[in-house]
């Protein structure tokens, strides 16, 4: 984005893998809100603007796709990525989430490449 500093919302119940990534994103230069459930995510979502969504797939509350349903009945412009230890699923998160993400099989900076391209407007591949 061109003169503000984007937010990002990171929705994820495993505490270390949601401080990891508020860190790396911190450290790219955005703004980061953190949220360590589906509902206190879509409370946060709700309470502030928000440029873009990264959650985890499997969290104990709500997974990631309904997290993101809720998302995209609040505002369906906002990207969408969902982390997950599994291949895509596509049947199910056609039309929600803009990009599935396996855990583990790419760097730190994919996440950031493909974060940002999103944020640009641009196909995320």
């Amino acid at each position: 984005m061109e003169s503000k500093t984007a937010t990002v919302l990171c929705i994820d119940d495993e505490q270390t893998a949601l401080q990891l990534r508020q860190h790396l994103l911190e450290s790219a230069g955005y703004k980061v809100l953190a949220a360590k459930s589906g509902a206190l995510g879509i409370k946060a979502f709700k309470s502030e603007p928000v440029d873009a969504v990264i959650l985890d797939y499997w969290m104990a509350d709500m997974n990631g796709l309904q997290v993101a349903r809720e998302i995209r009945k609040i505002n369906p412009a906002v990207p969408i990525i969902i982390l997950s230890a599994y291949g895509e699923l596509l049947d199910e998160s056609l039309g929600i989430a803009d990009l599935w993400i396996r855990k583990g099989e790419e760097e730190p900076q994919y996440l950031l490449n493909r974060l940002q391209q999103l944020l640009d407007g641009q196909p995320p591949r």
